[in-house]
């Protein structure tokens, strides 16, 4: 306290003021040498403590988690999520999710994986420079993403931090203050959380950032993050519903990820096993260190509570469950772990700004136990100090490998305790100022994380009670179903009928017409090891009901496993016209360079428009036998169904494919029905079959178009359609030669669809 003096002069005290003068002089300037004595001080005080406050290695991140919004300089972040439909209270859900996101930085970036087009109406309404939609990844018929793809394309993020989480989870700030400390990690990581169950929520988000409660009263964020983790319950296993990782060279998992359905089981228990199994990088789980809750338990759109309700999105259908079982049991170690096996990674905790890596303990150890382990042994070596602090627990992969092994580059650190950014002198004096307060801090978050004993990862005899391989896997849809599912408004469908032999093809053949966005397709397949895989990779399939083993390499052109395959093909497309509904008929080897739809139902009912096989660019579209069954239009009418009927019938008592049977049934023996250079028509039905334009529509042999140094472009020049790859003799040699065209979609290695944006950031596995 600084205290005023003033002296007053009074008449008859002036003399004796005058004879005390000099004795007033000699205290006024001990009064003086005082006060400069507790100025001095004072600034050697500010500047320890400014000193001090420099070696806290969490003030920054205390001061951001208080924060609404956490600008982390020169750390770019982009979230990805798969949302289902914006529409009723799941709808409002996701929004206010997203929301959420958007205010815990600046410059975040969201993109939303999806395909309803309340996704698209949704981001336009928002009107948010930082949100985006991508389709560019692999769906299902039904409309639900594919994991895996999910995953590789949150890989090829260029940002430095990428985000995958689930559409309905809310974040809070303090995530970002947990991003930017894992940033400055050495190592490749991957963070992995899982929300917590709260029965209750008196919350709801009103726009980015602002947060109400009943009656539409303001809240400030920090009471939204106490309420969260003082009422935070942990559910154990599930894997993790956020996944974060920096967009470093290392692979999430050594190997493949098979193409998992998004939201349908095991997708997230299996990737936390290969991440941890495999070990490129260091896993941790940070669902204590940040505050997340599944918005599902909280507000609706009218502010009233609600319960923990199933989104209609992510219920699993069984067959798709059980796809996914198959899988995660043939793929990675996850399936082949020890009985009674856990493999839970280490925990991140924060206390009051301080992060600490901890590890799992299947005990509850009391305060004073924690506080004698985080106490190290009198030795010289600080690793051999690590290591006897963790002797007698379970030192997850990572963590050893990271911290105690030879990717060792900062100091060894004890368990418990914080990853102190620096080394010198400067640690001395964090241990000095901070040790006791620190050490509180941290025994208590140990003693608190321990007690509640959460595990991500579920032991094996838990697992396996659920987890099989499926002996069969089937849709549970008739072909009248199916067609209901994915024919367009005018009930057209695209048909394919494929065998095993011709897998890679097709799937090329199936992203080429993704890429057109034309999704009403349908394939038929002749063998159960085609369709099982159609399966698996979530296309709308159906099986024959006389399937048949068909050879690998020889069921090429003109031998007798392709007769009896090509009289399958006019069988089920009968079969069809006959459901009502129109067909375009499409072997897999026709690269389709646009859609041709429109153009075809141009010629309307009682025409059959079919592709021609001569190639002579002189000699008529229609001369005898040159009817290329592999891709043709045909409507649903009386006219049509009785010309293949008679077809299939012919067929059936030739020794030669189907091809010949369409030819001398439409256009008679010899081309008796022909018409001009391009028709034919049939005179019992009057069925007219048009040949189609080959500079539109050309077939394998035509001006030598596969030869070409530019296939794409000299198609394209020309005004082609579509690109038939027959005239050429094996399936080998076919293959070959449509890969190094360029007219190729498909990546075997990774199970998906070429994207422009695999090339961004390398996808390999070891």
């Amino acid at each position: 306290m600084w205290t005023h003096w003033r002296i007053k002069s009074h008449g008859p005290n002036r003399t004796k003021m005058k004879d005390s003068g000099s004795s007033f002089g000699f205290k006024q300037q001990a009064v003086q040498v005082a006060l400069w004595s507790t100025w001095l001080a004072g600034f050697l005080l500010i500047g320890m403590s400014l000193y001090a406050t420099q070696l806290l290695p969490s003030l920054k991140e205390t001061d951001q988690g208080k924060g609404k919004n956490i600008d982390v300089e020169g750390i770019s972040v982009t979230v990805f999520s798969a949302v289902g439909p914006f529409v009723g209270d799941g709808g409002a859900r996701q929004a206010m999710a997203v929301q959420s996101w958007l205010a815990l930085a600046s410059d975040l970036q969201v993109i939303l994986f999806g395909q309803h087009p309340s996704v698209l109406s949704f981001v336009k309404t928002l009107n948010h420079p930082r949100v985006a939609v991508d389709s560019a990844i692999e769906f299902t018929f039904l409309g639900t993403p594919m994991f895996h793809s999910m995953v590789a394309r949150a890989r090829a993020s260029n940002s430095d931090i990428a985000v995958l989480i689930e559409p309905e989870l809310v974040l809070l700030p303090d995530f970002m203050a947990a991003l930017q400390y894992a940033h400055g990690l050495e190592h490749d990581w991957l963070l992995v959380a899982m929300p917590p169950k709260i029965s209750y929520f008196p919350f709801y988000m009103e726009r980015p950032g602002k947060w109400v409660e009943q009656g539409g009263l303001p809240v400030e964020y920090e009471k939204v993050q106490q309420y969260v983790r003082r009422k935070r319950k942990w559910v154990n296993c599930g894997g993790g519903k956020l996944w974060a990782w920096n967009t470093g060279e290392l692979p999430l998992h050594a190997g493949v990820m098979p193409a998992f359905i998004y939201g349908k089981g095991f997708h997230n228990e299996w990737l936390l096993n290969e991440a941890l199994s495999s070990d490129f990088r260091f896993a941790f789980d940070a669902s204590e260190a940040i505050s997340i809750f599944d918005s599902k338990i909280g507000m609706d759109i009218n502010g009233h509570s609600v319960e923990n309700v199933d989104n209609t999105y992510k219920v699993g259908r069984l067959w798709e469950v059980e796809g996914n079982t198959h899988l995660a049991t043939l793929y990675g170690s996850f399936y082949f772990r020890p009985a009674n096996f856990s493999n839970n990674p280490v925990r991140l905790v924060e206390c009051d700004g301080i992060y600490s890596f901890i590890i799992p303990s299947d005990e509850t150890k009391s305060r004073e136990a924690i506080n004698l382990q985080l106490s190290p042994p009198e030795t010289n070596s600080e690793k051999e100090s690590s290591e006897h602090q963790i002797k007698n627990g379970k030192l997850m992969t990572s963590f050893r490998r990271f911290f105690l092994g030879k990717r060792q580059r900062k100091p060894s650190i004890r368990l418990g305790q914080s990853l102190l950014q620096g080394t010198g002198n400067s640690d001395v004096w964090k241990d000095k100022i901070l040790g006791s307060r620190m050490r509180r801090q941290l025994v208590d978050c140990i003693y608190r994380s321990n007690s509640e004993r959460r595990k991500l990862d579920c032991p094996t005899s838990k697992m396996n009670s659920v987890l099989h391989p499926a002996l069969t896997l089937s849709l549970p849809f008739s072909l009248d179903t199916l067609l209901q599912k994915v024919t367009d408004n005018e009930k057209t469908v695209i048909l394919a009928v494929v065998g095993n032999n011709y897998r890679d093809m097709l799937m090329s053949w199936v992203c080429r017409l993704k890429r057109l966005k034309i999704s009403n397709f349908l394939i038929f397949a002749i063998d159960h090891q085609i369709y099982q895989f159609c399966v698996l990779q979530g296309l709308p399939v159906v099986m024959d009901a006389h399937a048949m083993n068909i050879s690998f390499n020889d069921c090429h052109f003109g031998s007798k496993c392709f007769q009896r395959v090509t009289k399958v093909k006019s069988r089920i497309v009968l079969q069809i016209l006959r459901l009502g509904y129109h067909v375009i008929f499409s072997d897999v080897d026709v690269y389709w360079f646009k859609n041709p739809i429109p153009y075809l139902k141009s010629f309307g009912p009682g025409v059959l428009a079919a592709q021609s096989d001569e190639y002579n660019e002189t000699e008529p579209l229609n001369l005898p036998r040159r009817l290329n069954s592999g891709f043709y239009f045909a409507h649903s009418d009386n006219a049509t169904i009785v010309a293949f009927d008679k077809i299939v019938k012919h067929a059936a008592l030739s020794d030669m494919s189907e091809q010949p049977s369409f030819y001398d049934t439409l256009c008679g023996e010899g081309g008796v029905h022909r018409v001009g250079d391009n028709l034919c028509i049939e005179p019992e039905t009057n069925l007219t079959v048009h040949f189609l334009d080959r500079n539109k529509f050309p077939n394998g042999a035509f001006r030598g178009l596969w030869e070409k140094d530019n296939v794409d472009g000299t198609c394209k020049t020309q005004g082609c359609m579509i690109l038939h790859n027959n005239w050429i003799s094996g399936r080998k040699r076919k293959l070959e030669r449509q890969v190094s065209s360029g007219l190729w979609e498909y990546d075997a290695s990774s199970r998906m669809c070429l994207q422009s944006w695999q090339g961004t950031k390398s996808m390999s596995s070891y």
